[in-house]
């Protein structure tokens, strides 16, 4: 599933674009009103408004878009091992989860491990752990320092005598 497609619109739209385009779509196919359709339809439209909801989430988010125009445009075909759509953001026709997240690709694992190392090392949670435990350690240095000090200054004598 291309995003860009699915919200009718170039790879070269603006956030407003994109939102434009999500608000008619979203009005268009929202489950609310189709809820006395048939029951073909009111399936259709459905996923179709999931999808129009999944292309604005993605598309909509700096990160998320870079990400997406990265993938496919290295590969149409990134997720083929697999029956879901969107280029390997790990959402099929049954499994919205609401999140943005990757589908395995059953590459070498190589590439894949170094990415996800990478996105673990840049994101502000670890971030933030890095400082805490570099401040944590920092203390404790100084703490130690301090420690031998004071049992110098106090056992002066003993060191003298030996």
């Amino acid at each position: 599933m291309d995003h860009y497609k699915v919200l009718g619109l170039p790879r070269s739209a603006s956030k407003e674009e994109i939102k434009e385009a999500f608000r008619k779509l979203a009005v268009k196919l929202h489950p609310d009103k189709h809820s006395h359709s048939p029951k073909a339809v009111r399936e259709s439209t459905t996923l179709r408004f999931k999808q129009v909801s999944e292309a604005y989430q993605v598309l909509i988010d700096d990160r998320k878009r870079a990400d997406y125009n990265f993938r496919s445009s290295r590969s149409h075909n990134y997720n083929a091992n697999t029956s879901n759509y969107g280029h390997g953001y790990g959402y099929s026709a049954t499994n919205y989860g609401g999140k943005y997240r990757r589908a395995s690709s059953g590459g070498s694992g190589a590439s894949s491990a170094f990415e996800n190392v990478l996105r673990y090392v840049t994101t502000r949670a670890f971030l933030l752990n890095l400082s805490v435990a570099g401040a944590f350690l920092g203390g404790m240095v100084v703490v130690n320092r301090g420690w031998d000090a004071l049992w110098k200054m106090h056992n002066a004598e003993v060191i003298r005598r030996r």
